[in-house]
């Protein structure tokens, strides 16, 4: 409690992390021998410090990236084909293919397919660590297709031959949108109310579209963005 207390208010997700360590570092000293296996681990949450501090939710709720109803999203994406540049074009091909931003900017050519209309993101550039596959869209090819004009480089969308754009340019195109209310990572949130309001495919399926952990760890063969694809569609 002297290490956590102090922090717990201020640096709740630090102190949180703390706890976490600390209560692993002891686990492993019971089992190595070095303190008693029968004693409680007094880092331990459950059941001990949870009477003693607030729920780390409760100090430092947590925020969600602001989301565009799904309702509302085929009249936004009208706007951004409206707008020049490449940060216009990489805002809608993040927004078609629901990736992270910086699976989107990095992008690399070598990554795509289009004779099979496949873009097969390698397992380290993925947040899960895993190779993760979406099926490519008509409006997202012809996103590919207009990109393919542009001087060579292996990146997708190139600042210059060498390296990719900046993590900010879909960013700076919401704002100038007069969107910046909005960010890049919301529009997943808006894919997956849509895929759970709108749509019959199975939760998996979702969370497989959005390369989440949970669904990586079980991840089978089967359409890995079936509802990616619909939604583009």
């Amino acid at each position: 409690m002297k290490a956590i207390e102090p922090i717990w208010f201020s640096k709740t997700e630090t102190a949180s992390r703390t706890r976490g360590r600390i209560e692993k570092i002891l686990d492993w000293a019971a089992t190595a021998g070095y303190r008693p296996g029968d004693v409680p681990n007094p880092a331990r949450w459950k059941g001990h410090l949870e009477n003693l501090l607030p729920r780390k939710s409760k100090v430092a709720p947590v925020k969600n990236h602001e989301a565009l109803p799904y309702v509302q999203l085929p009249g936004f994406i009208a706007e951004l084909a409206r707008q020049t540049g490449i940060g216009a074009l990489a805002l809608r091909f993040a927004i078609l293919t629901v990736t992270r931003t910086g699976e989107t900017l990095g992008a690399r050519w070598e990554e795509i397919n289009l004779a099979e209309k496949l873009w097969a993101i390698p397992a380290p550039r993925m947040k899960g660590g895993r190779e993760h596959r979406v099926p490519l869209s008509d409006p997202a090819l012809d996103i590919l297709a207009a990109l393919q004009k542009l001087p060579p480089s292996p990146f997708v969308f190139p600042a210059n031959p060498r390296r990719p754009v900046s993590n900010m340019i879909m960013l700076m195109m919401l704002r100038r949108m007069g969107r910046g209310n909005l960010t890049v990572h919301g529009f997943r949130s808006t894919f997956s109310d849509w895929c759970a309001e709108r749509t019959a495919f199975p939760s998996e399926v979702r969370e497989m579209a959005l390369a989440h952990k949970s669904a990586m760890r079980s991840r089978r063969p089967i359409a890995e963005a079936t509802c990616s694809r619909s939604a583009a569609s």
